[in-house]
């Protein structure tokens, strides 16, 4: 039975991680939103400070993540994905992600775009991509927390089906302000996921 047990983990094991190494790597490559033509890549060591001075511009000049912060999170390629949007070689948009093999749970830990790009359709973009690495590593769940004065990001989350399920009382640091709990649940409607997808490109 030992044998048998060592077996199964080396075969099936093996299989996952490659899953998991191919569902987790992204090339970069050009993509269409809303007509407009954009560049989506993993986010670099090199990309950090750009995300922080869009963290400022999002969050009324403060920085809820530092340098350390972020770059902690870009070496854990095993089980982070972390992805940007750039035109004309400025940085727009990035997304955070962590996958936990043990829950199947995609957390949603950053998503942030320059004011002056929102509601353009990147936000939901990003989402879109996270969303579809959960579905190809059969996950059950996509979740997020996003601070409950903060409607509009609300309303893209109840958009893409996510539902609310808790509140994290003082959750953000600095204003202590309280955060919603939202959760997709992928094995509700995985079709209309796919749809979703398909008109993030369009």
């Amino acid at each position: 039975m030992k044998k048998f047990k060592i077996w199964y983990k080396n075969v099936f094991g093996s299989r996952r991680e490659i899953v998991r190494e191919e569902a987790l790597g992204v090339k970069n490559h050009q993509v269409t939103i809303h007509d407009v033509t954009y560049f989506v890549a993993k986010a670099l060591f090199t990309d950090i400070p750009e995300m922080i001075e869009i963290e400022r511009a999002v969050y009324a000049g403060k920085a809820p993540w530092d340098s350390t912060a972020f770059a902690n999170e870009l070496r854990r390629e095993k089980d982070r994905l972390y992805l940007v949007i750039r035109k004309n070689d400025r940085l727009l948009a990035f997304i955070g992600s962590t996958f936990d093999e043990r829950t199947r749970d995609a957390h949603i830990t950053n998503i942030a775009v320059l004011p002056d790009y929102q509601d353009r359709g990147l936000g939901r973009f990003l989402l879109n991509i996270m969303i579809k690495k959960a579905q190809q590593l059969n996950y059950k769940t996509v979740s997020l927390e996003v601070r409950v004065s903060n409607e509009q990001a609300q309303h893209l989350y109840k958009d893409l089906d996510f539902q609310q399920t808790g509140v994290k009382r003082g959750y953000y640091f600095g204003d202590h302000e309280d955060a919603a709990d939202m959760v997709l649940n992928l094995e509700a409607a995985p079709a209309a996921q796919e749809t979703q997808e398909a008109q993030a490109h369009n």
